[in-house]
């Protein structure tokens, strides 16, 4: 008994040295290695403005921008199209199950804070030889049976913030992973929109050349009625058969490419190829550019955007990387203890003389590594300017997208109010045609002509108002809009835009609603 309590009162006093040992250690103990600030509050930024080279213009006011802008469009297939994609596409998933492996990462890099206790215990029989030295001072030669029972614990003091800083890459690489999610679900929605509504722009374009194929064969038979005649010759004819000809070719082409564009709106929704066929083979019109366009507040663009988040937290954790390797060169203290139960009988373990037990400091010190070390640190310290100068990059690149985007959407509105100007005027080129004809002062040759050019116009009215809303599309997926909104909540409240953008020309938004309703 007064062995235990010596023991007990040896382990006490060694624990309480050791804890004062460590606590001094704490208190003097730095961190090494560059503290991260965030560059985004210096990043350049520019007017949210299209240049003055545009007929028609939108005027920019600071309005947040709808995490669900594809709302605007009022078209509530696509809205469907948007909330299935995020809640069934393949490649979010896989993204979706990277998070999770580097939210498990990070969990296993912050548990070298805590100690590690582990228990263990075994049996061993064992023979010595009788020649040995064992036997030679006492030991018995013959089968001994040895027990052990106990626990081993271990735990680093993060004196120069080795571990923190390891932490803190770690974390800086769960949010990359994030924001690497975050940005294909901004991607993921442009593509769905933007299938979508070439999609809706294709059929448009296969109902106008089916008006122009039947408006060719009427055209073919008066002039093969006029040939007969004698009032025209048969260069009319086969012109005129041309015409068909040509106009019945476009066709099959539209139809492949009116399917395929379902196939890949079936892709990106996790779905069979032909899923969609049914749901979207309706002849619906193109929805038109809503009369307000919020554009975001310059100042948040930095920070909206998931790629220069990203690239901001790929800089986080290249400095932090500098810090592990600066913490390499000096020493990493770790407390060991060991204690436990052994003895030769297994009825004897439960003996408090049969314990053992030892505790004290580890200490591994770099001494000569051959430069390893000091090429580790140039190297992480290079991968940090790099990381740097990506982000620089990634901003410059995503004010030049917002920049061109606006620029795209002025330039597909001018162009729109010019071929809206051309449509009106054929318009009008074929009602005093139509008149003429009823007069007697025209053939019907006349009317059907103009018909041909009223549709033609009205075609590349249809692919202006496609590329106007594809401008649209772009310029929100540069703005960084779409990821605000929870994978699993689809149905969050939609925005209500507010002081934004108006398009001024009223003109041109009845016409595009013309467009859309085949007129």
């Amino acid at each position: 008994m007064r062995n235990n309590t010596h023991n007990t009162a040896t382990a006490s006093r060694m624990l309480k040295k050791i804890g004062i040992a460590v606590g001094i250690a704490l208190l003097t103990g730095c961190t090494v290695g560059p503290n991260f600030t965030s560059p985004s509050a210096t990043a350049t930024q520019i007017d949210l403005a299209a240049r003055d080279d545009y007929s028609h213009q939108y005027p920019v006011f600071n309005a947040d921008i709808s995490s669900q802008w594809w709302t605007l469009f009022n078209d509530p297939i696509l809205s469907n199209l948007e909330a299935r994609a995020r809640l069934a596409n393949l490649d979010l998933k896989i993204m979706a199950s990277r998070v999770e492996q580097s939210r498990a990462n990070l969990g296993i890099t912050s548990s070298n804070y805590l100690p590690k206790v582990s228990t263990s215990g075994s049996y061993t029989r064992e023979d010595i030889s009788d020649n040995s030295k064992f036997a030679a001072l006492g030991a018995k030669s013959s089968g001994n049976d040895y027990w052990q029972a106990g626990f081993d614990a271990s735990w680093e003091i993060d004196l120069w913030g080795h571990i923190k800083r390891t932490v803190e890459g770690a974390q800086a690489e769960f949010e990359v992973t994030v924001l690497a999610r975050e940005a294909y679900q901004i991607t993921l929605a442009a593509e769905v929109a933007r299938n979508y509504l070439q999609f809706r722009g294709i059929q448009a374009q296969l109902r106008i050349t089916e008006q122009n194929k039947q408006i060719a064969e009427h055209k073919l038979t008066l002039v093969k009625s006029t040939t007969e005649n004698g009032l025209t010759s048969k260069f009319e004819t086969s012109m005129a058969s041309a015409q068909l000809a040509a106009v019945t070719a476009q066709i099959p082409k539209l139809v492949e490419r009116r399917n395929t564009q379902m196939n890949k709106l079936a892709l990106l929704l996790g779905e069979n190829p032909r899923a969609l066929d049914e749901e979207l083979i309706n002849d619906v019109p193109l929805p038109s550019l809503p009369k307000t366009i919020p554009v975001g507040i310059p100042a948040q663009l930095a920070h909206k955007r998931p790629d220069v988040l990203k690239a901001e937290a790929q800089l986080h954790q290249a400095t932090a990387a500098i810090g592990v390797a600066q913490s390499n060169f000096y020493p990493r203290i770790t407390l060991v203890g060991r204690s436990g139960f052994e003895a030769f009988q297994s009825s004897d373990l439960a003996s408090w003389d049969s314990s053992f037990f030892s505790v004290g400091p580890a200490v591994y010190l770099p001494i000569f590594q051959g430069g390893e070390l000091k090429q580790r640190l140039k190297l992480t310290e290079a991968k940090q300017k790099s990381a740097a100068l990506a982000y620089r990059q990634t901003v410059l690149n995503a004010w030049h997208e917002v920049d061109n985007a606006l620029d795209g959407l002025a330039s597909q509105r001018s162009q729109f109010d010019h071929l809206n100007d051309a449509y009106e005027s054929y318009k009008i080129a074929l009602h005093f045609a139509q008149r003429n004809y009823q007069e007697g002062a025209g053939n019907y040759l006349n009317v059907l002509t103009a018909q041909r050019n009223v549709l033609d116009s009205r075609m590349a009215l249809n692919d202006s108002a496609t590329n106007a809303t594809l401008s649209l599309v772009t310029l929100y997926k540069a703005l960084g809009g779409g990821w605000g909104v929870s994978n699993n909540d689809p149905t969050a409240p939609v925005f209500a835009a507010t002081d934004a953008a108006t398009i001024s020309r009223p003109n041109s938004a009845a016409a595009m609603s013309e467009v859309r309703d085949g007129k």
